[in-house]
């Protein structure tokens, strides 16, 4: 009987004898849809852009003049004033994102009252048409009639020219962007802070910390992925702007509010299209030399983790 105990079970497979994985190769024509998508999509268009930047044409002749094109982008004024704005609103929205995401994440993460209907509120705008948007302030920034001013005339305040002052345009462009956009933002930082386990709350509190400590020590590091995706989408469009930079101003008064973008697109209203191909493509190389580095800096040792 003990012999027959011991002995192995027939059938029976031994507990710690490895599965066999099931590997399944498909074949490389099972990636010719995407690769045709993304080549008629983007690389088709991405070298035709490249192309026609060299070149002077219409919809029906073309005629190659290398980099003449560029050399007219970056001689004339208010196409090198659209490059210096687009930096400013770039730069200028995707900051206040970031301050304003992460403070607003961490209040709408907290235990307060109404949390739930102060979410919805901060991520209304997100959802609103840009164009629509763009006419409503246009109209609360009116310098005599406008929402903005009439509130202050009541404080004794004479409120700017927000849309027609040189001084003010570009910003107060840049303010409304920031409303529209600070729900996406918040959104993000609020998944990153619930993900931090309360257990280094709870030891940080248990030493001492004060909340300043709690936040500069914890929360702040460990939010990082979510800063780097708010910072990289926020300059990203940021920078290519153009919607609501359109329907408020058109780049005026003058050209102070003028982007990259709206040059483009003055630019091939006025039948100049080698010249607008070639600002398509100066913005592309702006984003990718800006995003890429910056991409990599803010990314450094997640790889390790």
């Amino acid at each position: 009987m003990t012999a027959e105990l011991s002995a192995p079970l027939a059938g029976v497979r031994p507990l710690n004898r490895a599965r066999p994985q099931l590997v399944t190769a498909y074949p490389s024509w099972f990636y010719l849809p995407a690769a045709l998508i993304y080549g008629v999509l983007f690389l088709f268009p991405t070298i035709a852009s490249l192309f026609f930047s060299l070149t002077r044409w219409t919809l029906f002749d073309w005629t190659f003049i290398g980099l003449g094109n560029f050399e007219q982008f970056f001689r004339e004024p208010f196409l090198f004033q659209g490059l210096v704005n687009t930096l400013i609103y770039g730069v200028v929205t995707s900051g206040a994102k970031v301050v304003l995401g992460l403070l607003l994440g961490l209040l709408l993460t907290s235990d307060i009252i109404g949390r739930g209907y102060l979410r919805a509120v901060v991520f209304f705008p997100v959802l609103v048409s840009t164009v629509g948007v763009g006419i409503t302030f246009t109209t609360m920034m009116h310098p005599t009639q406008g929402l903005l001013n009439e509130s202050l005339a009541l404080l004794g305040i004479k409120g700017p020219g927000w849309l027609t002052d040189p001084r003010f345009a570009l910003l107060s462009v840049a303010a409304v962007d920031v409303w529209k956009g600070v729900g996406l933002a918040t959104v993000i930082y609020m998944a990153g802070i619930v993900s931090i386990g309360s257990e280094y709350y709870e030891a940080a509190k248990i030493d001492g910390a004060t909340a300043w400590q709690r936040f500069w020590t914890i929360t702040l590091p460990l939010v990082k992925p979510a800063t780097v995706t708010v910072v990289t989408l926020s300059l990203i469009g940021g920078l290519r702007s153009f919607d609501l930079i359109w329907a408020m101003t058109k780049g005026g008064p003058g050209f102070t509010s003028d982007v990259i973008a709206s040059v483009i697109y003055k630019q091939y209203q006025a039948g100049f299209y080698g010249l607008s191909t070639a600002g398509n493509v100066v913005l592309f190389m702006m984003v990718a030399v800006i995003i890429v580095p910056l991409s990599w800096f803010l990314n450094r040792g997640e790889t390790d983790r």
